[in-house]
């Protein structure tokens, strides 16, 4: 098997800011790293909205 790099994970929500919906689910190294925020899709809002990092 192949030893996997990069540490501790963890999964965590992304939420829209606007309608506050939580749409998507990704994993993210825990270590070191910034919050994420990205312009994704919202289902609610039908149009692409900035979605910022929310733990579970």
């Amino acid at each position: 098997m192949a030893k996997k790099k990069g540490g501790a994970r963890e999964y965590l929500t992304l939420e829209c800011t606007e309608c506050a919906a939580r749409n998507y689910r990704t994993p993210r190294r825990m270590k070191d790293s910034p919050k994420l925020a990205l312009k994704k899709y919202c289902k609610v809002c039908r149009r692409h909205t900035a979605h910022k990092e929310r733990k579970k």
